[in-house]
């Protein structure tokens, strides 16, 4: 695994990351003393340009799958949406009463859901217009997942369980339980009947919906789960903790690699849209690039 650059210029903890549609510019987002949403282009490693997003920490980045929709959310309880062409701001939502954990996008464009303590509240993305709520005593959610096929949503929170809901209606679909701690993070593999999800019991489980059965465990991570993230092809997820990055076949569960190049917890991983780079951002306010193993390195990014 070759640490392609390191990219510097947070002055806080890094919570954020996502690719850009063509994957040239990386986005990051800046933790509560900074709220700041900074882009980066990686041909060079240079940081293009920054704005003050939010006035606390930029938990999540999420881009529309048209393209056109860069969103953002925030320890602030806000969300916004950014015209990705225009680079202007477009609307901030203030629904929420409390921290914006999580994001997720429907493929078709038209749902976004946002996970936050104060439960879930799913938007139209075209008209950017609330659809429905769902808040509950039971409902303090850390991270929300949608799946490739657009059907189903996936929730996780304080409660150890993974509850599953009808994204176009929010209804209620059944639960998962496994986990003996709180649900950290969420993906749905691209076909759509892999969940994976990370935990503060330090274990990431991989699940089949079909059968709502775990297919293994993955396990030797030293601490709670910050992050993951599934390779475009499938294959391949990312994990971070405070030991660093793990990578795993996501078909077989073998622990493929061990990144160990940031000096603090990582909190953030995102795989460019080729999938031939990997972003890693923690604690110790730096991003670095990775090329992925089997891959050509993007001609946009190279020492």
């Amino acid at each position: 695994m070759q640490l392609i650059r390191t990219l510097k210029g947070h002055s806080t903890t890094v919570e954020s990351l996502a690719f850009s549609p063509d994957g040239t510019i990386l986005i990051s987002g800046g933790s509560d003393n900074e709220g700041r949403i900074r882009f980066w282009w990686l041909k060079t490693g240079r940081q293009v340009s920054s704005l003050r997003a939010h006035r606390r920490a930029v938990l999540a980045l999420k881009f529309s799958p048209d393209g056109e929709t860069l969103t953002s959310s925030s320890n602030d309880s806000s969300l916004n949406f950014w015209n990705w062409k225009t680079g202007k701001y477009t609307r901030t939502f203030l629904d929420h009463t409390s921290n914006i954990l999580s994001t997720a996008i429907t493929p078709d464009n038209e749902i976004l859901v946002t996970g936050a303590l104060d439960g879930i509240r799913a938007w139209n993305l075209k008209t950017q217009r609330p659809i429905y709520t769902l808040v509950r005593f039971d409902n303090q959610t850390y991270a929300v997942a949608a799946s490739s096929q657009g059907d189903i949503l996936a929730s996780g929170g304080r409660d150890p369980v993974i509850k599953l809901w009808n994204i176009r209606t929010g209804s209620s679909i059944g639960s998962i339980p496994g986990h003996s701690g709180a649900i950290s993070t969420l993906a749905f593999d691209p076909r759509g009947n892999i969940l994976v999800s990370g935990s503060y019991d330090r274990t990431i489980k991989v699940w089949n919906l079909t059968t709502a059965r775990s297919l293994y465990t993955l396990s030797g991570h030293t601490g709670l789960i910050r992050a993951i993230a599934i390779h475009p092809s499938g294959e391949m997820l990312a994990s971070a903790s405070r030991d660093g990055v793990r990578l795993w076949n996501l078909r077989t569960g073998e622990l493929i690699a061990l990144l160990v190049g940031h000096s603090d917890w990582v909190n953030s991983v995102a795989f460019s849209p080729d999938g031939s780079t990997l972003a890693t951002g923690g604690f110790d306010r730096t991003i670095k690039i990775w090329q992925v193993p089997g891959t050509q390195t993007d001609t946009q990014v190279r020492k």
